[in-house]
């Protein structure tokens, strides 16, 4: 193997090791914000070792068809070592501002779907109750009013069939019927 193959490969271990720090990083950063449970935590550490492994390979692979010798093992020391000396910091603050800006974004999305879709519905149904209970209080009105003017007249009715009434039982369902209306009537006014 030439020497310009070796110092390729070895810049390409250099970046993988850095990029494994990166994914390292931004995994720890995810697993730590987003508080996935204690078991799952072991099972996403193997799969970012798997990962990690594949993409060191085809990394490998692509760049001197798999050959393993001692400066790609030194690149990817190298790699990671020079990423958590340098970048560690600034790849945490950056992955946490990101998670922000998603979190922010979706709180607005939550807002902005609300304000257009649950903020009318309520209105709406605010507004049939208002109308509900308007033409309930004029239909109650005009009962009144047409009992106002009948009142007379039944009392003129009245007089002649008092003395029947007096001995009339009304039965019970129609007793429970009346109550349950009454009932109904002082719930809704």
């Amino acid at each position: 193997m030439n020497p310009e193959i070796q110092w390729i490969t070895l810049g390409w271990m250099l970046f993988s090791g850095a990029a494994m720090g990166i994914v390292y990083d931004s995994y720890r950063v995810l697993s730590h914000s987003f508080r996935f449970p204690r078991w799952s935590l072991h099972t996403l550490d193997l799969v970012y070792w798997i990962v990690a492994a594949l993409f060191v390979f085809n990394m490998l692979y692509s760049s001197n068809h798999g050959e393993l010798r001692f400066y790609v093992f030194l690149g990817l020391f190298l790699g990671v070592w020079v990423y958590f000396l340098v970048l560690s910091v600034l790849t945490q603050k950056f992955v946490v501002m990101l998670i922000g800006i998603i979190k922010k974004f979706f709180y607005m999305l939550y807002r902005v779907l609300y304000i257009v879709l649950v903020l009318p519905v309520k209105g709406i149904l605010r507004l049939l109750r208002i109308l509900f209970g308007f033409v309930m209080a004029l239909f109650l009105f005009l009962i009144r009013m047409v009992y106002y003017l009948v009142r007379p007249i039944l009392k003129l009715l009245y007089l002649p069939i008092r003395p029947l009434l007096s001995k009339w039982q009304t039965p019970g369902w129609m007793v429970r019927t009346f109550v349950r209306i009454k009932e109904w009537w002082n719930y809704w006014f």
